[in-house]
């Protein structure tokens, strides 16, 4: 019930953004949860590819899509980190690394409405590469808050729910997920040698518990559904290496096989 409101005013400002026949206008996704969706919208969308790249942090996501940059066709999309750390003058990453506890669900609200946002915005490629998804944001870092007794349920329930509305009512599904798989030892190592500000307090066990998660969730199963095909890719290798198995996997990324489209 009280979240009742907050869905009627999320949907009338995705109309007003995207206009009449867009998804969130026709509450339409597709797969077997779509309502509706235009016969040449939909073919629209069946002409295009999404991608996600999923890992931990420091697994060298942002490596892999610099690398797709420049490729002909191809439209990458990197996670909006930049919007994340300064919300008029405030920094709700930091802030989220320093006391989970408090800005947990300040954070991850944020970070669910953003990543909404890449994944709705028109799209001007055959394929698109996206850097991480809502789908992890949600089935990744907000359960681990969760897990780990930083965030509480009714916190957990709430994003829940609007992660829930948004799968039902707005198309946010992928073609193929691309895994970088890591060792939280080695992306501790990296986060080290990167140094950005607000990543110098992020212990190992938080890497090893994201870790664990993703293992859950792509390679297990076990966790939530993938809705898509996933590509594993061993990432634990230096540059060179990395840059290598990029440019042999470059078909499979960008071509992706039986299409499974879906949460």
């Amino acid at each position: 019930m009280l979240l009742r409101p907050l869905r009627s005013w999320g949907l009338q400002t995705l109309r007003r953004r995207q206009g009449p026949g867009s998804p969130a206008s026709g509450l339409g996704t597709r797969g077997s949860q779509r309502r509706t969706w235009p016969r040449d919208k939909e073919n629209e969308k069946e002409n295009k590819l999404v991608v996600c790249v999923e890992g931990n942090i420091a697994s060298g996501k942002t490596t892999c899509l610099e690398f797709f940059a420049n490729t002909r066709d191809i439209e990458v999309l990197p996670e909006p980190v930049p919007k994340w750390r300064n919300v008029r003058g405030h920094n709700p990453l930091g802030l989220m690394y320093l006391d989970a506890c408090r800005w947990g669900l300040t954070l991850q609200t944020y970070v669910q409405l953003t990543m909404l946002d890449q994944h709705t915005r028109p799209q001007t490629s055959p394929v698109r590469l996206m850097e991480r998804s809502i789908h992890s944001a949600r089935y990744i870092f907000v359960e681990n808050l969760y897990r780990s007794g930083k965030m509480p349920e009714v916190d957990y329930m709430v994003l829940s729910e609007w992660f829930d509305w948004i799968v039902r009512n707005i198309d946010v599904s992928v073609d193929l997920i691309v895994y970088l798989q890591t060792t939280p030892e080695t992306c501790y190592q990296r986060l080290k040698m990167r140094c950005r500000e607000e990543e110098k307090i992020i212990p190992l066990e938080y890497l090893a518990a994201i870790h664990h998660l993703y293992e859950e969730w792509l390679i297990k199963g076990a966790l939530f559904p993938t809705g898509a095909p996933v590509l594993v890719i061993e990432a634990d290798h230096d540059m060179q290496k990395m840059l290598e198995l990029f440019e042999q996997n470059q078909d499979r990324i960008l071509t992706p096989k039986n299409r499974k489209r879906g949460p």
